[in-house]
């Protein structure tokens, strides 16, 4: 199965730090090998870099890992920007086993660089070390940016207070700066009580509205984001105040000068199973940030991956109703390894709910499912834009028994993109290909 989504062989993709610059998106991320399991090697920062998301240049390890001694054994997650013509590096250092045995603290520490491939670490001084009264086995993740309004840099991490998990002590603490050398700690800078932990903050302005981006796996396991008109709240909750569901996490934003770009990974199972428990690390996706009118956030798949696939076959529009029970209609009987489904569905009348299935196993019936279970007498117009590996896909529409009211569903306007060659003689290869430097 040829993979649309970046993850390098034998690797499973952990939190990514992102920076852009002239079109170019440089994925500074952290990779497990699964060795004995989720974060078994120690590891540093690899390094690659993409222009479309379709074509991807491996530069390999990028930010080196320290010994097994040393106090950035792991280097976990950072940022990464540029002030003149240095990059900056602030990270995470980390030894799992001696900050679990209280012989170590979480730290942040610095690096610098000239091309933005190798690094140059000054190991010798720690870097804003965990204060008083926070957790010092969670102090993690620093974001950096400009505050033009005050004329100095920002820094925001996440920590709680105390040890007891249990308890939703989560926050994001504030320190600021006016040379990167000298830090002075703010305090808390935002502690709704709502998680026990933050991960991965991120903060960025887009139009008139100031976004602030976190990771939270105390409540619903998700990248969530809050809006505000100043840099330093107060912060509103959307109505839905996350990018995806459950399996995408720890994403960040980066901005090249035209796109902002949300980046995470789609963890695995245990051992490949569908029922088992998620694993950390898995699979890059970038999905890209629309903003809407109100100044809520959307995100779409990037059009430089939409435009890898190969030509479009046109899938006849058709309805399917019932008086009760389910009805299914058969999209592609063969759809090939690797395929974009772009369609318009609409549901009205007394639908009870939809789905597409992808992927089903002729014998047994199972397959993937993307379902939308609906209140009696809901409507629901949606857009479904899907890149998976199948052999068959399936739309049905169900409802609850009435003897008067009939559902349907309608798929308008609907394409079949297929990535790699199949038996269709329109199909295109998908484009995408990876460098290792």
């Amino acid at each position: 199965m040829h993979k649309v989504y970046y993850q390098p062989e034998g690797i499973w993709v952990g939190d990514i730090m992102p920076y852009g610059e002239d079109g170019t998106f440089y994925l500074y991320h952290q990779r497990d090998t699964r060795n004995p399991g989720p974060f078994g090697e120690p590891f540093g920062w690899a390094l690659a870099t993409t222009k479309d998301f379709v074509n991807y240049k491996d530069f390999g390890e990028s930010l080196e890992r320290g010994g097994d001694e040393e106090v950035d054994q792991y280097v976990y997650a950072g940022t990464v920007f540029k002030v003149g013509d240095k990059y900056h590096a602030l990270y995470t250092g980390c030894n799992r086993d001696k900050v679990k045995a209280r012989l170590m603290k979480q730290v942040l520490l610095h690096a610098t660089s000239d091309d933005a491939v190798k690094w140059e670490k000054n190991i010798a001084e720690t870097l804003l070390p965990p204060q008083e009264g926070y957790d010092d086995r969670n102090w993690r993740d620093p974001f950096v940016l400009w505050d033009e309004e005050n004329e100095e840099y920002m820094l925001i991490l996440g920590t709680r207070v105390g040890e007891d998990k249990r308890l939703m002590t989560g926050r994001l603490v504030k320190f600021t700066s006016k040379d990167l050398d000298t830090w002075e700690f703010q305090g808390d800078w935002w502690n709704p009580g709502l998680y026990t932990m933050f991960e991965m903050p991120d903060l960025f302005k887009m139009g008139d509205w100031w976004y602030l981006v976190f990771s939270e796996y105390s409540d619903g396991n998700k990248t969530r984001y809050r809006m505000s008109r100043s840099i330093n709240g107060p912060w509103i909750t959307p109505a839905d105040d996350s990018f995806d569901g459950r399996a995408y996490y720890a994403a960040r934003t980066a901005f090249d000068g035209e796109r902002r770009v949300l980046f995470g990974w789609v963890p695995t199972r245990d051992e490949g199973g569908d029922p088992s428990s998620y694993l950390w690390g898995g699979t890059f996706m970038p999905l890209e940030i629309v903003q809407r009118a109100d100044g809520t956030l959307g995100t779409k798949l990037p059009d430089s991956m939409l435009g890898a696939f190969g030509e479009a076959k046109a899938v006849e529009t058709f309805e399917l109703s019932c008086e009760s029970g389910k009805v299914e209609q058969v999209l592609a009987a063969d759809a090939g390894s690797t395929y974009l489904l772009d369609a318009d569905i609409e549901l009205g009348g007394n639908a009870a709910g939809f789905s597409v299935k992808f992927a089903e196993d002729a014998e047994t019936g199972l397959a993937y499912e993307f379902r939308a279970n609906l209140r009696e007498g809901t409507s629901l117009s949606m857009m479904l834009r899907s890149t998976l590996a199948s052999a068959t896909s399936r739309a049905r529409v169900w409802r609850l028994p009435s003897p008067t009211v009939r559902s349907s569903a309608q798929m308008q306007r609907s394409r079949l993109c297929n990535g790699i060659k199949t038996s269709y003689d329109f199909v295109k290869e998908w484009r995408g290909t990876w460098t290792t430097k």
